[in-house]
């Protein structure tokens, strides 16, 4: 058992997460692997303090122990590092066409990833101008089966992963025309799978209908979803070609070489 270094105080959370960036920026300075000695030397850090914190670490895979005493950094650091380019590349892409499609229809068009069980919000493009207008803020989530995205996140898992996020979730609703049932929510990715796109019918949110066509990448994956948003007398179905035209232009700047289809 590592005992705690006697010559530091009680450490506060937010020291911890300083010594961790540390350790983080020492380890980022070598391409092979560093003993747990060069590590803390580098650091400035007792040894039973850097073994502690990488241990903790290595559990979240941010840093592998390439050997008993040697310690490189985690493949969980490009995974995330990843997902954050894709979501920037995403978002540089898609910023002008939503605007654009936002000026024609006058109504907010939402750019949402998956996120887990969830979709969050990352652009939006909206105006004060055109009255009552729905808006999701930026950074915000909603569970995918109550959504048009998220329906097309969910249309592109295959069966048993549909079936494990309806376990996970319990398929909870939020208005009377939430789907709950895993037969509703199969009927309804078949239909999303069928016609490439998909809606929520005030199954979020009561008086709100949302629509939504699919981003892809250059490996033909689905990475996002462009959305437009409305109060429900207000959706019109023929905004609909415009949207996929945006969300097919996005692509297509993200290496997307054919028409996207769910």
């Amino acid at each position: 058992m590592v005992k705690k270094d006697p010559s530091l105080p009680a450490t506060p959370a937010v020291q911890v997460i300083e010594r961790m960036f540390t350790l983080i920026d020492v380890l980022a300075s070598r391409e092979e692997a560093i003993t747990l000695k060069e590590i803390s030397e580098k650091a400035g850090l007792h040894p039973s303090t850097t073994h502690r914190i990488l241990n903790d670490l290595a559990t979240g895979r941010f840093v592998d122990r390439s050997q008993p005493g040697s310690y490189r950094l985690g493949m969980r650091l490009l995974e995330l590092g990843n997902l954050v380019k894709g979501r920037l590349n995403v978002r540089d892409a898609a910023l002008t066409p939503m605007r654009e499609l936002h000026k024609l229809i006058q109504q907010p068009v939402n750019l949402s990833m998956r996120q887990g069980d969830e979709i969050i919000y990352v652009e939006r493009a909206y105006s004060e101008r055109s009255g009552m207008q729905v808006v999701r803020a930026i950074g915000g989530r909603a569970p995918l089966h109550l959504t048009s995205v998220g329906k097309l996140f969910l249309a592109a898992d295959d069966p048993q992963k549909i079936r494990a996020y309806a376990s996970r979730t319990g398929l909870q609703g939020h208005t009377k025309n939430s789907i709950t049932s895993i037969e509703g929510l199969e009927r309804e990715l078949s239909r999303v799978r069928q016609y490439g796109q998909a809606s929520d019918n005030e199954e979020l949110e009561l008086g709100v209908r949302c629509m939504a066509a699919g981003i892809y990448d250059d490996q033909n994956k689905l990475v996002a979803g462009l959305s437009i948003s409305a109060p429900s007398g207000r959706l019109e179905d023929g905004w609909l070609p415009k949207l996929r035209e945006t969300a097919n232009q996005i692509s297509a700047a993200l290496g997307h070489k054919s028409g996207p289809g769910v």
